[in-house]
């Protein structure tokens, strides 16, 4: 359930001038969640509990938008600051579910593998769940496909071995990640963004889902009515080779953007202003993502936009420590 610490974690970056706010990651069912402590928006009392979130955040000039997703094999974890590791169903976990019955790696959970009625059933779920999230409030709706997770899993050929109707050919791996966008947009108003964040590369030279597939993947996202895909990477294998650098991932929406003729996000290690400023000025994104960086400094925003040369306006409660006030 979110709780005060939601609405004082998100409320605190829209106070900072963030233009839009993004929940963590929310299941859409229970065994969706990475961990015992993950949220979620499959119940009516869930719902009630982000209103006052999505009002807050709305009442301070920003767009409360959540990220609708399953974890697949990678779930029942523990929380991070715990140690990460599987927990079992003694200790308040479960039987992880996956695209296909192999572990992610050595030491974590095999999951049951989805069978198709399994498989309608979820899209059920993100359908419902993308119901409740316009009843709790929230004016943009990202469907987490990256990082190793569900949506991912059936993409990738390193995880997805099925050989029915959802494995095998590209069509056939992309066939759940775009049966849940559709039924998504069902019920999400045409007048309001659907994001999709996908990893544009597993980083596995040679065997994985790279970024000519991320492109032909982002074309058929635009076609079933996806406004922006959110361009991330890895999370899939734990033999990726990342070449980790300031802006890394900008080729990857500079890619997506001009091969899908798509809206695109940019995201990872972007820390500075003038860095942000130059990737959209140079057309490789059409907006940025900050996730550590405003975990960091919620008010980065607001000191942007001076660095910038944009005389924003700050919280009248916050005004007097404005630079140059």
């Amino acid at each position: 359930m979110p709780n005060e610490w939601h609405l004082v974690h998100l409320g605190t970056r829209a106070v900072g001038g963030s233009g839009m706010v993004m929940t963590e990651a929310a299941a859409v069912n229970p065994a969706g969640r990475i961990s015992p402590g993950d949220v979620g928006i499959w119940n009516d009392e869930q719902v009630e509990a982000w209103k006052p979130i999505t009002s807050f955040i709305t009442e301070n000039g920003s767009v409360p938008c959540i990220q609708l997703a399953h974890a697949g094999r990678k779930a029942s974890r523990n929380r991070p600051w715990l140690g990460s590791g599987f927990v079992g169903p003694d200790d308040g976990g479960w039987q992880p579910v996956g695209v296909s019955a192999v572990p992610f790696d050595d030491g974590w959970a095999t999951p049951d593998e989805l069978s198709e009625s399994d498989i309608d059933a979820l899209v059920d779920d993100w359908r419902a769940a993308a119901k409740r999230s316009l009843d709790a409030g929230f004016k943009v709706v990202e469907l987490h496909f990256a990082h190793g997770y569900l949506g991912h899993t059936f993409l990738s050929p390193i995880s997805n071995h099925r050989e029915d109707a959802y494995g095998g050919s590209a069509d056939n791996r992309a066939r759940l990640p775009l049966r849940v966008v559709d039924a998504v947009r069902e019920v999400w108003p045409e007048n309001l963004p659907l994001m999709v964040r996908i990893s544009t590369t597993d980083w596995v030279e040679g065997s994985g889902w790279d970024v000519p597939d991320a492109v032909e993947f982002s074309k058929s996202l635009k076609a079933h009515g996806v406004d922006l895909v959110d361009c991330s990477s890895g999370g899939v294998s734990p033999h990726q080779q990342m070449k980790l650098r300031p802006g890394y991932q900008v080729p990857f929406a500079d890619a997506v953007r001009s091969g899908a003729d798509v809206p695109t996000g940019a995201v990872g290690l972007i820390t500075e202003a003038k860095q942000a400023e130059e990737v959209l000025a140079a057309g490789k994104a059409d907006v940025i993502f900050l996730g550590r960086e405003v975990l960091r400094n919620p008010y980065w925003p607001l000191h942007a936009a001076i660095e910038l040369g944009d005389d924003v306006e700050w919280p009248p409660q916050y005004v007097r420590s404005k630079p140059g006030y």
